[in-house]
Order: structure tokens, then sequence, then C-alpha cells
């Protein structure tokens, strides 16, 4: 996925202005920044979901039942179960339905009514299902908040596995640590824009520096004696 210009408000409040990304596939690219930067905004644009300005090839119209896109929060109709949510999931790409007791990594219980998992189960039954469905494009927001480290760990492996099948992932996190063991770029995103984009090589220096940005301005704040 390549965009080029994205922008999108809300009114008259601007939250995307000019956003220009390169997704290729066969890459995890990792978005930080802090809350109220635009992640959540951009994620929907490119799963689809908003309508904004720009060009986004190929477009989400196009290619929806190739994208999943994990919520920050994902939330289930009360009379669904896991093993239901997973059915349905097949149905919506027209895909038979597979053993998911097989298939189940995160040992969730799928005879349950989703809607009474934890918010850790929750998010790893919505991933479940985009894993069914064999997508190509994933857009992960927040796959790591409010998980356990077992399943945290399983989600970074993962992400390498989909690296090696070829499939793109943009994901977003606050656990910095997540991100710089598996991304092969990370950008940076501040008031809507995509300030700057690091490789690898750089992921100390730029882990530093917001670091200082986020944590020593709040620090300077308080006084204590």
């Amino acid at each position: 996925m390549v965009v080029r210009n994205l922008t999108r408000s809300f009114g008259t409040m601007p939250v995307l202005r000019g956003v220009d990304l390169d997704l290729p596939a066969g890459t995890v690219h990792g978005i930080v920044g802090h809350n109220g930067a635009g992640k959540t905004t951009l994620f929907r644009c490119l799963a689809g979901l908003l309508d904004c300005r720009g060009d986004i090839q190929p477009r989400p119209a196009e290619v929806r039942t190739r994208i999943g896109f994990l919520p920050t929060d994902p939330s289930f109709p009360s009379y669904v179960t896991g093993w239901e949510y997973l059915k349905l999931c097949c149905a919506a790409r027209q895909l038979p339905t597979e053993d998911f007791a097989d298939q189940n990594l995160f040992d969730l219980p799928l005879d349950r009514y989703a809607e009474d998992y934890s918010t850790g189960m929750k998010k790893k039954l919505a991933l479940f299902g985009l894993l069914v469905q064999q997508n190509d494009l994933y857009l992960l927001d927040e796959p790591f908040n409010g998980v356990d480290i077992q399943s945290n760990l399983l989600m970074q492996a993962l992400l390498r596995r989909l690296r090696e099948r070829g499939k793109t992932v943009l994901l977003s996190s606050h656990v910095f640590a997540g991100l710089r063991e598996n991304c092969d770029a990370i950008s940076v995103l501040r008031d809507g824009r995509i300030e700057r984009t690091v490789s690898p090589d750089a992921y100390d220096s730029l882990e530093k520096e917001l670091r200082d940005y986020v944590v020593g301005a709040r620090l300077d704040r308080l006084r204590i004696d």
C-alpha cells in the first residue's frame, strides 16, 4: 500500500495533515505518537472505515476483502460465542469454516460468549478472526495493549510469521520494545503529520529522543523536594 497526502478532519478540526506512507509487501511498519496524534484515525482511513482526502493505492474499497483491521478495543455482539464469531469471519470472506480448535494458539474458550471475555481475550479473538480470513494487509491498532506477557510474545512471533509469508503489517504501540524487535521501519506521527521514518539502526536514538520529549517535559512540571 502507498499513501500520499492523506488528510482527514472532524468538522473544522484537522486530524491528519498530509500523511505519506510506503508499506511494501512482506514488511512490518510501526507507528508511534502520543494520544491524539491521529493514529487511530489513520488506521480507520486505511481500512476504508472513514472518508478521507488524498491518494491510497490500492484504494481500500477495492481491496476491502484483503484488509484486516484490529481496533484498540474490539467489541462483539452479546449473543455470539468465540466459535461463532470465527465462523462469521470466514463467511464474510466466503471461506470454508475450519477446525478452529487446531488453530487456537491463544487457548481461547471458544464456547463462551465473546462479550464475556476479558479485554485481552477480546483482542486475541479479534486477531484470531483476522488470521483465519487470510488477509494481505493487517492494520493493528495497539495490539500489545491489555494482553499478558505470553500472548505478547506470541503476537510478536506472529508478526515475524506474517512478514515471512509476504503479508504487510502496520501497527501502532506505546510498547516501544515490541516495535523495535519486529519492525522494518518506524514512523513518528505528530500532530497529524509523519514527522519522520527511521530504519532499525536508528531505533535507539529515536527511543531516547521520544523518552526525553514525552517524559522529560512532563517531569519538569512536577516539583519533588
